[in-house]
């Protein structure tokens, strides 16, 4: 069986209600979630073997999350335990022209603590398949970056796959280096790379002509992101394949939603989504990265791989939570043209 290793931070996840304002709730909602983990319960979802590999502290909050993992069949066995705290992520979900609000607080949690040698990565990827990773985590403090280079290090030396999500977030640059900084040491270690229509831009100075993301109606050109995988791919010469994400934003509650695969000489194109009525958009990309990991550890070519996680983004969009709470069936279901949303009886 095919397996998959992620690293990251998982986080308390404090939703409001509905729509309810930070200034407006009086209780929060809370689950748990993060980049690395989500793309794991996903690709658990579909029946693929994984691991997850953080750092927790020892209280009953990070057992509760060990649970929460463990009944998404996610494996837990290389998670090392420390710190004093988990880092916690607060939730405003936006509604029509107001956007949605994150408010971070995971100064000093156990992942943020993190120092080189604490995880065996050779135990870690003795079986290992594929190796996924994101920007978040080298965006957490110097340890983690540092931590997540022995990673991807040793992932090389033992000839797994590894891939990133570019995960642009400006508020996690906090400890005195940029992305520009540090990206490009972990970049330049990977096979298979993902980002949105931003990320590319704000961590490596690369964009598409003439795109203003703020003003797209919904209708997003994929051939304007062409020239942005090919730069990317000249510039890190391992990676044998490019991923974008194109949402378009028409409101909050309204985006279209797909995604282009460029492999040194094709540019694909998946399905265009119109997502009429969010329910949360937080995983999103998660989503898009789990679904594309299974096609392509599956055996499938990348057009299937990449309509797959389209389909499967598609439906994550319709669930709460930050996990993609859906069944490979499901996302073929729609990937094969039935979004009706007849009930299943």
């Amino acid at each position: 069986m095919k397996k998959v290793i992620g690293f990251g931070e998982i986080m308390l996840r404090l939703a409001t209600p509905g729509y309810l304002r930070f200034t407006q709730t009086d209780r929060f909602n809370a689950t748990f979630g993060g980049g690395e983990a989500n793309v794991m319960v996903s690709l658990a979802n579909y029946g693929i073997a994984t691991e997850y590999v953080t750092r927790l502290p020892e209280n009953d909050i990070a057992e509760a999350c060990l649970r929460s993992l463990r009944a998404h069949n996610v494996g837990t066995s290389h998670i090392v335990r420390g710190g004093s705290r988990m880092g916690i992520y607060f939730l405003e979900t936006g509604a029509v022209a107001r956007a949605s609000k994150v408010v971070y607080d995971r100064a000093g949690s156990a992942v943020a603590e993190i120092q080189p040698g604490m995880i065996d990565w050779d135990a870690v990827l003795s079986d290992a398949d594929w190796f996924h990773w994101t920007g978040i985590t080298p965006a957490i403090s110097q340890g983690a970056a540092d931590v997540c280079l022995e990673a991807v290090t040793a992932a090389n030396r033992l000839g797994v796959t590894v891939s990133c999500d570019l995960n642009f977030r400006k508020n996690l640059w906090k400890y005195g280096k940029t992305a520009a900084e540090v990206m490009p040491a972990l970049v330049e270690r990977t096979d298979v790379i993902l980002g949105n229509e931003e990320d590319c831009e704000k961590v490596f100075g690369i964009k598409p002509e003439q795109f203003d993301v703020t003003n797209t109606g919904g209708d997003i050109d994929s051939g304007k992101f062409l020239s942005v995988c090919r730069q990317m791919m000249q510039r890190f010469p391992r990676c044998s394949k490019i991923i974008i994400t194109l949402r378009g934003a028409i409101n909050a509650n309204h985006n279209t939603w797909g995604g282009v695969l460029y492999d040194g000489s094709r540019l694909l194109e998946s399905r265009r989504y119109d997502i009429t009525h969010i329910v949360d958009r937080v995983g999103g990309g998660d989503s898009f990265m789990g679904g594309l990991i299974y096609g392509l550890l599956t055996g499938h070519d990348d057009q299937w791989a990449l309509d797959f996680a389209a389909a499967a983004s598609c439906l994550k969009h319709t669930i709460s939570g930050d996990f993609n709470e859906v069944s490979a069936a499901e996302v073929l279901k729609l990937m094969e043209g039935d979004g009706s949303g007849r009930v299943s009886r």
